[in-house]
């Protein structure tokens, strides 16, 4: 009983890896398409992440940042002092996303 579960087990395998096989060798030319459609979309994809990707980040970051410092000063009312780590991550990260679109498309090679 156990032996025959197993072979019908690796006769569906290799029913399914025979009916996807000649799913993979039917576009001989694969790399190409995919080429042409990334010069086709190229403009457009670094249009929407200059005007809306970074953008939201930059929004993102800095409602953290402001919300993070005011955190920090309650904080060093209450205690006594100030954490510095969280609100100088936070503004490392947005001054990053500030300035990556400017370097980001060089280092891409677009």
């Amino acid at each position: 009983m156990k032996t025959k579960k197993i072979l019908s087990i690796i006769g569906i395998a290799v029913i399914l890896t025979m009916l996807f096989a000649t799913a993979v060798l039917a576009a001989p030319d694969v790399s190409g398409a995919i080429q042409s459609t990334w010069d086709a979309t190229k403009t457009q994809i670094k249009a929407v992440v200059d005007n809306v990707v970074f953008p939201v980040l930059d929004v993102v970051l800095a409602i953290f940042f402001f919300i993070k410092l005011g955190t920090a000063y309650f904080d060093y009312r209450k205690h006594g002092q100030f954490e510095w780590a969280a609100p100088v991550i936070l503004f490392a990260c947005l001054v990053f996303t500030l300035t990556a679109p400017t370097y980001l498309w060089s280092m891409l090679g677009m």
